[in-house]
């Protein structure tokens, strides 16, 4: 594997920083979560079309047909992430469900483990332990807040599990692939199945207020091409479980944009539950052993 010119590790924090802002932008709008999602990735595609036709569409006929499955699998995955995740958004606050959506590392190392045929280890197991425990937390401060809080918490907790399904299968193929390929593409399945959800839900695709088109567009160039993205480029040279633990920084930026552009105050269980989430899954990272063989279980995966 080619080494990049760019630090990965950098890379990823400035996606944090991007995937951070869209849950302020999902809580600004008013459209359905099928309709924002679909929006988000049809302007996403539409801006990569003329680089990818330009200079990567020859790429499409050395596509093997397993990478195709995977990409349209990653393609389903990220789709309901996105409705999962936006939908939460409509029951609970930004705090709750980006801190609930970042407990990706378990949902990770359990795939890696099925996968990779990574081994527990008790550093990672008490790091989840603790993770877990402050998700129980954020959950019972939402509960004595409405059920509907609670509601949210849950839709937010599946979402996540959603995206390290869609990591998880895109870092089999993101290797074999350009970043604009393996990115348009999967965004292109992405945007075929959300197109389907919305017809079935009969969700409206117009009309919409100009500034609901702005927070549509924004989606798609902040969250989008500088976020998830990045992310993308990343996973070529580093794990999905580095991947998942970047992203323990967007609760944190999201949290202080939703205080400063929303006014959403803090409860006590958020701040409580939340601190204790970051510790367990700060606790889950800090087992260098456990991080090595996973990359050097995928190492021998892939090569075998």
């Amino acid at each position: 594997m080619d080494s990049p010119k760019i630090n990965p590790y950098a890379v990823l924090i400035i996606g944090v920083f991007f995937v951070s802002t869209s849950a302020i932008f999902v809580k600004l709008s008013a459209a359905d979560a099928g309709v924002i999602a679909f929006y988000r990735l049809l302007f996403t595609i539409l801006l990569m079309l003329p680089l990818f036709l330009f200079k990567y569409a020859g790429e499409l006929k050395e596509i093997s047909k397993r990478d195709w499955l995977f990409s349209f699998v990653a393609g389903i995955f990220l789709a309901f992430h996105f409705i999962l995740w936006f939908e939460s958004l409509n029951y609970t606050s930004v705090a709750s469900s980006t801190v609930l959506v970042t407990l990706q590392p378990l949902f990770a190392f359990a795939g890696t483990y099925f996968i990779f045929k990574e081994k527990f280890t008790l550093g990672a197991l008490i790091g989840g332990l603790v993770a877990v425990a402050g998700s129980f937390i954020i959950g019972w401060g939402d509960f004595q807040v409405s059920g509907q809080a609670l509601y949210g918490d849950a839709l937010a907790l599946a979402a996540c599990a959603l995206i390290t399904g869609y990591l998880l299968f895109g870092q089999t193929i993101r290797k074999r692939m350009s970043l604009i390929t393996y990115t348009f593409i999967v965004y292109f399945n992405c945007t075929v199945v959300l197109f389907l959800y919305v017809v079935i839900k009969k969700e409206a695709f117009y009309p919409y207020p100009a500034k609901e088109w702005i927070y549509f567009f924004l989606l798609a160039v902040l969250s989008n091409l500088l976020g998830h993205t990045l992310f993308n480029w990343s996973i070529k040279y580093i794990s999905t479980s580095s991947v998942s633990m970047a992203i323990l920084l967007e609760p944190i930026g999201a949290s202080i944009l939703a205080w400063w552009l929303l006014k959403e105050k803090l409860s006590a269980a958020q701040i409580a539950g939340g601190t204790v989430v970051l510790l367990g899954l700060l606790l889950f990272a800090a087992d260098p052993k456990k991080l090595k063989g996973i990359l050097a279980k995928r190492k021998q995966h892939i090569h075998s």
